[in-house]
């Protein structure tokens, strides 16, 4: 199973949030610098995040953008099922539909697949990954506000 992209970024756009100290604010265009995104893409998966409750946008002068919940409360199986279209196959103009037993074993597949990602948090994926820190935090190119 592939993840789309937007499932992809808006994973990584909440890793990025949970390498900050709690409550920080970064930008938008902060998270598409680093991971060479376009800006619209990434606001398009910032406002998904946001109305799901897992980014906290902040508006005004001094605002951006902070993750809504601690990483420790964020189970990525969650954050998938609420950002990916998780239906594999379109069977409603299929032959064999009325007889076909791949549907469900593909469902059966994804389901576990979902399953296995909800034995992780977000804070499983950062907390103590100091190789991950030092890439976000350290060693990508400073960028000018």
């Amino acid at each position: 199973m592939q993840l789309t992209s937007f499932t992809d970024y808006g994973l990584r756009a909440l890793i990025f949030m949970a390498t900050l100290p709690a409550g920080q604010l970064t930008s938008i265009s902060e998270v598409t610098d680093i991971y060479g995104v376009s800006r619209n893409h990434m606001v398009k998966i910032i406002n998904q995040l946001s109305r799901t409750g897992y980014v906290d946008a902040v508006r005004g002068k001094n605002g951006g953008i902070r993750l809504g919940k601690p990483a420790s409360q964020i189970v990525v199986g969650h954050v998938v099922r609420q950002m990916e279209p998780l239906q594999l196959v379109d069977c409603t103009e299929c032959l064999i539909t009325p007889s076909c037993r791949l549907k469900k074993a593909l469902n059966e597949a994804v389901k576990r697949f979902i399953e296995e990602l909800d034995n992780y948090t977000l804070a499983d994926l950062v907390d103590t990954n100091q190789p991950l820190y030092k890439l976000l935090l350290t060693e990508r190119p400073q960028i000018s506000s």
